[in-house]
């Protein structure tokens, strides 16, 4: 099977990894930033072009969710198949009359980071059940989970992980201009983080949360007010506010 990587940013870059790693023939990858495209070529020795993208039997688009449509109208081929890699985007936003699909890998990509591709879970949608067999057969060769999913379930783990990712990654942000602005080392809180992600592999979320609010402690929670200002006390007040209701306190 021809695959052709469009793409030149994070997702396209680690799925082209996990492909060679996996010694998954990729034919080309494709995209508009040849800076960027040299450097993944150069690794992992792909082919790349910012011309065209080459014939082929699986397109797997890795761009940003603004991009897929416009991108999608290159594949002018119709017998072929087409994924994008969205977790928001129903496949119907593809234009083209070649058979589409969604090949959804959740995980936050950086260049800069090495990823366990085998623990990454693939959420597969298709418009018929010998691609969904091709793409599950395909992400199987990379990762232990692998699953079905409608464009309903899908927006809902999108949600989820931006919840549990990307909110996350922000509060983190926000806690280190704290420390930063006191001079001291955020790497002094990096064993807190760390625990606090762990206990969840093994405590549900809920009955492992600590801390002021949960505790209903005013006299903290007014100390911690008086200490912040602007966009970090709205996140205070708003997350300690949820925290209260989760746990129904006054």
């Amino acid at each position: 099977m021809q695959i052709v990587i469009i793409g030149s940013g994070n997702v396209a870059y680690h799925l082209a990894k996990a492909f060679v790693l996996n010694k998954i023939p990729v034919a080309q990858i494709f995209g508009r930033n040849e800076t960027e495209l040299q450097k993944i070529s150069s690794e992992l020795n792909i082919p790349f072009s910012n011309e065209k993208p080459e014939d082929a039997d699986l397109y797997l688009i890795c761009v940003s969710d603004s991009s897929v449509e416009n991108v999608s109208e290159l594949i002018t081929k119709t017998d072929c198949l087409v994924a994008h890699t969205s977790g928001s985007l129903p496949k119907e936003i593809m234009v083209g009359a070649y058979r589409k699909s969604s090949f959804y890998p959740l995980q936050t990509f950086s260049k800069s980071k090495d990823l366990e591709y085998s623990k990454i879970p693939f959420f597969i949608e298709t418009e018929n059940e010998e691609d969904q067999k091709t793409l599950t057969e395909l992400a199987l060769k990379i990762s232990e989970n692998v699953m079905e999913s409608t464009y309903e379930k899908r927006k809902y783990i999108h949600l989820t992980a931006v919840f549990a990712c990307n909110f996350v990654n922000h509060l983190f942000s926000r806690a280190k201009e704290i420390s930063d602005a006191q001079e001291i080392p955020f790497d002094y809180f990096l064993p807190l983080i760390d625990e606090t992600v762990q206990k969840i592999h093994e405590i549900d979320p809920k009955s492992a949360q600590t801390g002021p609010a949960v505790r209903n402690d005013k006299r903290v929670l007014e100390l911690h007010e008086n200490l912040l200002k602007d966009e970090s006390l709205d996140i205070y007040k708003t997350l300690n506010l949820s925290i209260k209701k989760m746990y129904q306190l006054p």
